[in-house]
């Protein structure tokens, strides 16, 4: 079948998109593949993490189906260079971010370790059992907040279910997708997290 060549045309991915929902699959992963060295370009051009590249990827992919589906995408450039535009704005966005959570850890003077080598050996040990049942406490709010299929997402891969066994077991449609829902799941915890101390 013509599918499984290694080239597939933009007309043939274009058309497979816009395809019913079992066909759509097949030409979501094969768009996937196709341009998945993308990645290892954005590591060296804009020295970021795999893990982070891989995030910023499969967040452009699923922009650029969603595109696709809408018919916001109209052809005028071709599929790789709508692509690789989303996916170098989804690179900055995470260059961004991590200069922003740096600077943010830069900004307190005083460690909690330093503060804590003030106590006696057995105060330091009470109030870390302490923080640690706090710690968990505020977790299980921030994550029961999140709603039932984040909290679910990031409780399995924190068990060690890797992303394609979390995809099989709650119905996405590939371990990339799985894996850009539970980075998002985390962005928000993060944000909670963020909300709290901030107000």
């Amino acid at each position: 079948m013509f599918i499984f060549n290694k080239v597939l045309k933009d007309d043939a991915l274009l058309q497979g998109l816009q395809a019913g929902t079992t066909q759509r699959r097949l030409y979501e992963n094969k768009l996937y593949e196709k341009y998945h060295y993308l990645v290892r370009e954005a590591c060296y051009k804009h020295k970021i993490s795999q893990d982070d590249a891989e995030s910023a990827y499969s967040d452009a992919i699923l922009t650029v189906i969603e595109h696709v589906i809408s018919r916001r995408f109209e052809g005028r450039s071709e599929l790789k260079t709508y692509l690789t535009q989303i996916f170098t704005n989804k690179c900055v966005d995470s260059i961004r971010k991590n200069t922003t959570n740096k600077a943010e850890v830069h900004t307190n003077s005083i460690g909690l370790e330093d503060a804590l080598a003030w106590l006696p050996d057995e105060t330091q040990s009470a109030v870390r059992k302490l923080i640690v049942e706090s710690e968990i406490e505020t977790l299980q709010q921030r994550l029961r907040a999140l709603g039932d299929k984040c909290r679910e997402m990031i409780l399995a891969w924190g068990e060690g279910y890797t992303d394609e066994e979390i995809a099989q077991t709650m119905g996405y449609n590939s371990a990339a997708v799985a894996k850009t829902s539970r980075l998002r799941c985390l962005e928000k915890l993060k944000e909670k997290y963020k909300s709290s101390i901030g107000g």
